[in-house]
């Protein structure tokens, strides 16, 4: 990935970079971002000299046909790992599983604490259970990371990036032993998962929206279908309205 996308990416885009320092040489470390675009997950990696291994649905590495095997090439590539989401509790354990096999064996582990993307740049609300449980399953590092600007890159609909410089923040790593042994209590989760958010905002600049990007996901595609249907409905009634006139012109 880094010889076949990371340098081209670097080249061509030209990220900006701060806090690299407080990425480990070596040993475990979790990576935890905002999520504003697709290409978080590969301008991190392609700005750092270590392995940055993230969880992807298993969809990516299942479709079948010439299409499917190299889409599976690619993210395999990339370091993706596939998660299986066709069950919420069974898709956050097997990413919990993943998570702690990565830093078991002594590398970094990238996450969304969102769980998807921002629907408008906003930074919102992070699940308690994925970062915080493997944080303390495992007592490696948190380090927040904020991606800048890489929504702007390419926006929903449109097929050519845009060429433009992202940036990537990186905070200092954030030591929750305190908690250690706690993983099951579900203040301490919450607790733990809102530190790392208010450092990632603070990373980001971006505002924060105290709910989780999935409800809001859904909040803009109802209230979209309800601009469309009354759409619909003034549309029908300029229509009846418009047969009616016909109708008493030609009576007239």
């Amino acid at each position: 990935m880094k010889v076949t996308i990371g340098g081209p990416l670097k080249v061509a885009f030209r990220p900006w970079v701060e806090g690299l320092e407080n990425i480990p040489a070596e040993g475990p470390a979790i990576l935890a971002s905002n999520h504003l675009s697709f290409s978080d997950s590969f301008f991190l990696p392609a700005v750092l000299d270590r392995k940055v291994t993230f969880i992807a649905k298993a969809e990516y590495f299942t479709t079948p046909g010439v299409k499917g095997r190299l889409t599976a090439a690619f993210f395999k590539g990339v370091g993706q790992l596939p998660v299986d989401r066709s069950g919420a509790r069974g898709a956050g354990e097997a990413a919990i599983k993943s998570g702690i096999d990565v830093l078991e064996r002594g590398e970094l582990f990238g996450i969304y604490p969102e769980g998807t993307r921002s629907p408008d740049g906003r930074l919102y609300r992070g699940k308690p259970g994925g970062l915080a449980r493997v944080a303390l399953a495992t007592g490696a590092p948190v380090i927040p990371v904020a991606m800048i600007d890489t929504e702007k890159i390419q926006p929903p609909g449109k097929v050519m990036p845009k060429l433009m410089r992202p940036g990537i923040r990186i905070g200092e790593p954030l030591d929750f032993s305190r908690y250690q042994g706690m993983e099951h209590d579900r203040f301490v989760l919450r607790a733990l998962t809102d530190e790392v958010m208010y450092e990632i905002m603070k990373l980001s600049g971006q505002e924060y929206v105290d709910m989780y990007a999935t409800a809001a996901k859904r909040q803009i595609a109802d209230a979209a279908k309800a601009e469309k249907d009354q759409a619909k409905k003034d549309q029908a009634k300029k229509d009846q309205a418009k047969k009616k006139a016909d109708e008493e012109r030609s009576g007239a």
